[in-house]
């Protein structure tokens, strides 16, 4: 008797057929920016070196500021071992730093404030108004900006001499005056000219005079670049050592940056340096304090003309 064999059943029957598609090809996966990378870290590294740089030597002046001056000498990077808050207090009744921060807020109050108001009229009539001689006023305010401070200083003397404003606060306070108008008009022409003329121009339709346009309408828009440009002029003026040294050498007037000097070479070989190093953080605290209070108006006030 015959017996058929029967082959084997096929495994691949039970299996869904695979299709084949032709022309169609599953996407590749993007390949990553090497370079992009690195640049990003490169720059992160930048900056995180820079900052290391910029907040290293003010924390090292606070910390030093609560050490005596045994303790500054033998280790002068290691943490104090009490907090001496009589140096701050030394510094400031017994090295009179009282007396020079309080004038350094009356010079530099009234110096931003006249070189604000008479800096944002100036910019805004070479902004808005074509008159001849405007391009030239403007350059010539330009061209002081290159002016060098110390071909000054001799004239300045004489000048402040003979009006009988030497040596006073007033006349410190309109040296500073002049000295910050040139980067003052440059910064605030370039600003008005990016803010809209319509406003301006609804307003003169209603009846208000230039100077009430000026006053109540353009000079609230200029906000942000009146907040920059102060800022910056503040950094200027309250660090400013070079002008009241030559044209105020009355010890009653004296500013911050001179009283610092003189805190330092009071004593001779016996200096007080814990106490000058609270000096130092007094004078730096205001400057560290107005840059964190106004820092977002700083960025758009610098960034606000970029895009009309």
């Amino acid at each position: 008797m015959k017996t058929t064999d029967t082959p084997p059943a096929d495994v691949s029957e039970d299996r869904p057929p695979v299709v084949k598609t032709s022309g169609a090809q599953t996407p590749a996966k993007p390949k990553r920016d090497i370079s992009g990378s690195t640049l990003n870290v490169f720059s992160h590294g930048v900056l995180i070196l820079w900052a290391f740089m910029v907040v290293m030597p003010l924390l090292w002046a606070l910390m030093t500021s609560f050490k005596d001056d045994a303790s500054i000498f033998e280790s002068p990077f290691s943490l104090p071992d009490k907090l001496h808050f009589e140096n701050w207090s030394r510094a400031w009744s017994e090295a009179h730093m009282s007396d020079y921060f309080f004038n350094t807020i009356i010079v530099v109050g009234g110096s931003l404030a006249g070189t604000l108001l008479l800096g944002s009229m100036a910019a805004y009539v070479l902004a808005r108004f074509d008159f001849p001689g405007n391009r030239f006023i403007y350059f010539l305010f330009v061209g002081g900006m290159s002016f060098p401070i110390m071909l000054a200083l001799v004239p300045l003397f004489y000048v402040l001499k003979n009006i009988g404003m030497l040596e006073t606060i007033p006349g410190l306070i309109l040296v500073y005056i002049a000295y910050s108008l040139p980067f003052t008009v440059f910064f605030l022409t370039s600003f008005f000219r990016t803010l809209p003329s319509s406003v301006a121009e609804a307003a003169m339709i209603d009846g208000a005079s230039h100077t009430r346009t000026f006053f109540q309408v353009m000079l609230p828009m200029a906000k942000p670049g009146l907040i920059s440009v102060g800022i910056f002029n503040f950094l200027g003026q309250w660090n400013q050592y070079m002008l009241p040294t030559v044209l105020n050498n009355n010890p009653d007037n004296r500013v911050l940056s001179q009283g610092l000097v003189e805190l330092a070479t009071s004593q001779g070989y016996k200096g007080d340096w814990s106490g000058l190093f609270a000096g130092l953080v007094m004078a730096m605290l205001p400057v560290l304090a107005a840059y964190i209070i106004f820092q977002r108006q700083v960025v758009s006030g610098l960034t606000a003309g970029a895009v009309k």
